[in-house]
């Protein structure tokens, strides 16, 4: 039986703190669905296909690795992918709070799913997509920050 994990979020845009933590499924999981969710509320620098397409360019070597997006329920979207995970990343104990209760609700909806927190990184836990999206709006160097392929959509985006 593949252990199938999926790894939602907004992705905009997709930083090396994300990739850590996908490092960090892959070694637990055979396989990880790194999804970007559609959010209604939120107001994406990215588009949903430029978010899909610029994650896909940063885990291009990552075997047993994909790229989806879903509209709806985190729990929905894994039962329909046969995942048994759902993989969550913790930078500081301000995230914990706000991940806890969605991990609850997420079991009470999806008992047979299992949330699991991973910690990046020490040198990823201050680093959001929106610290690099502020920066970048600056003129600032995000090369620290994002894969190759997400700095040249970013300097695009905020030279126009």
């Amino acid at each position: 039986m593949i252990r199938k994990a999926i790894y939602p979020g907004t992705f905009d845009p997709v930083t090396f703190g994300h990739l850590d933590i996908i490092k960090k499924a892959k070694d637990l999981f055979d396989e990880i669905i790194v999804t970007v969710a559609v959010n209604p509320t939120k107001h994406p620098l990215f588009t949903l296909e430029e978010r899909l397409d610029l994650l896909k360019k940063s885990l291009h070597d990552y075997e047993n690795v994909y790229v989806d997006s879903f509209n709806g329920l985190v729990v929905d979207f894994a039962r329909e992918v046969g995942a048994v995970s759902i993989i969550r990343g913790l930078r500081a104990v301000s995230d914990f709070e706000y991940e806890f209760q969605m991990a609850l609700m997420n079991r009470k909806l999806a008992s047979e799913i299992t949330t699991v927190f991973l910690i990046p990184h020490e040198k990823y836990t201050y680093l959001n997509s929106t610290i690099v999206r502020n920066l970048a709006s600056l003129q600032s160097d995000v090369s620290d920050f994002v894969p190759p392929a997400v700095q040249s959509a970013i300097r695009e985006k905020f030279s126009k």
